[in-house]
């Protein structure tokens, strides 16, 4: 039964999706249907397709009272839009159906676990606001509509060992194990200002309880973690959080939200996980609340929202919508780091290819065939005594550009987008630590109409970021101080 909050949206999307033009959209990147979008939901494949919801705002590009909307794809590149399938609406979700993830039941339903968040008085706050919490809820479906489960919440605050929040426990990752039990890791606040990330499980994914505490913050990583994933890869298990209130550290850790993966060994008998090692997840300024996947073939597959929060509150003139998702990224693990490369169904979509191979630059240079706004592009930079600055020009025109710059003597890698339409004064430029391996950098550059992904000496380290340039900036080039010499393999990517 649909409700009438819901029908009210799914309407709503309708009427809008003909006032966007295909040309206002990116070409493989997931957008809203309308309004705002945030994290990526529900990532999973169901029925013999990957299917992908979002934390959606339909009717205004500001964040607001949290739906779920939904796609579909064959290969995770080319998306179907079908209709929005939760709306606040329950006493326990009335404020939002917050971020949470999805996965198939043995009986063939698809089952999705969200956090409700819902009033619990009437009487306002000191700041004016009445008190909310949230809890863990269920909605089960076919793949196009979904009901909530009559006996939500299925995890509440009395579920919450001692010195927990009841206002901020959310965002749970659900998968199953070996062993038959259903497991999901759940964000929570804890009395001390810091966070941790507590693990249930369930005989049923309906009936849940905990078992322990995997990790915690502390002063260094931030407060709290927000949207949780814990899987293995490769023969290590990794804990992806995005942290909130980061503090800098050298150019490792940037300040504010962030997104971190702590890796370490885990024992699936005690539940017990020994963290080793801590990285950024992506160096970049557009990058946050991922959630992974595992596909039929093996692989696991990452998504993420394609932007920062404290930029998202200034929305550019004149757009129809607002927020976008990365590319799916296939995960490794390898040296000690996860290694991000795009799905390589993208490979499907190549057009012909341009080289240019052993190029010496010495001042700026455009190379034929090389340009474009939706393309794969690879440059290879040989590190030698007689390079001192090397920068790759981007969505460029008279008036725009977008600028990736390498200094091997700082070893430091810059993205600047100042001039690319964005024009309000909020973060614009980032620095990130990059070593040359056996003495060369390799980009590859994923571009979309609206957004730039390096993905760095093969993926060990990624940078995001979103762009407003018209598309008629579509010049590349390259320039030099000293003496640069590079290889190129480059495909426009036609959808």
């Amino acid at each position: 039964m649909i409700s009438e909050k819901l029908q009210k949206a799914r309407e709503f999307e309708q009427e809008q999706l003909s006032k966007i033009s295909p040309e206002e959209r990116p070409s493989f990147h997931v957008t809203g249907g309308t309004g705002w979008i945030n994290d990526p939901n529900g990532f999973s494949y169901y029925n013999g397709e990957y299917h992908l919801f979002y934390q959606y705002h339909p009717y205004s590009n500001e964040w607001g009272p949290m739906h779920w909307g939904h796609l579909s794809s064959k290969d995770m590149l080319a998306w179907k839009r079908l209709p929005v399938v939760m709306a606040p609406e329950e006493s326990y979700d009335n404020f939002g159906c917050f971020s949470g993830s999805a996965l198939e039941l043995s009986d063939g339903r698809h089952l999705l676990m969200y956090t409700g968040v819902g009033f619990v008085g009437d009487t306002p706050m000191a700041n004016g606001e009445l008190p909310t919490h949230q809890t863990q809820c269920i909605a089960v479906g076919d793949g196009i509509n979904y009901e909530k489960y009559e006996n939500n919440p299925v995890i509440t605050g009395d579920d919450i060992p001692e010195g927990g929040s009841k206002v901020d426990f959310r965002d749970p990752k659900i998968w199953k194990e070996d062993d038959g039990y259903f497991y999901a890791v759940i964000s929570n606040m804890t009395d001390d200002g810091n966070s941790r990330i507590l693990l249930y499980r369930s005989p049923d994914a309906f009936k849940w309880e905990y078992v322990t505490v995997l990790d915690h913050s502390d002063a260094r990583l931030g407060k709290m973690w927000e949207c949780p994933d814990f899987y293995e890869v490769d023969g290590k298990h990794v804990l992806v959080v995005s942290p909130m209130a980061m503090l800098p550290e050298d150019l490792k850790f940037h300040v504010g939200h962030s997104v971190i993966y702590l890796t370490g060994t885990y024992n699936k008998e005690t539940h017990e996980f020994v963290r080793e090692d801590v990285q950024p997840l992506d160096s970049g300024i557009d990058f946050y609340a991922p959630q992974s996947m595992l596909t039929p073939d093996g692989r696991r597959v990452m998504i993420a929202w394609m932007q920062a929060w404290p930029n998202s509150k200034f929305v550019p003139d004149g757009v129809k919508y607002f927020g976008q998702m990365t590319v799916p990224r296939e995960i490794n693990y390898r040296d000690g780091k996860l290694i991000q490369q795009p799905v390589r169904e993208i490979e499907n979509y190549r057009g012909e290819l341009v080289e240019h191979h052993n190029v010496e630059i010495t001042e700026e240079t455009a190379l034929d065939g090389i340009s474009g706004r939706v393309l794969d592009m690879t440059v290879k930079l040989k590190v030698t005594d007689d390079l001192h600055k090397f920068t790759i020009k981007l969505a460029a025109d008279d008036t725009y550009s977008s600028y990736i710059t390498y200094d091997p003597a700082k070893e430091i890698l810059n993205i600047d987008r100042s001039r690319s339409g964005y024009l309000y004064d909020i973060l614009h430029s980032r620095d990130i630590r990059v070593k040359p391996v056996d003495g060369e950098v390799t980009l590859r550059i994923l571009m979309d109409k609206f957004s730039v992904e390096i993905f760095i000496n093969d993926g060990s380290q990624t940078a995001t970021m979103v762009l407003f340039t018209p598309q008629d900036a579509d010049q590349i080039t390259f320039a030099a101080e000293g003496k640069a010499e590079i290889s190129i393999d480059k495909y426009n990517l036609v959808f």
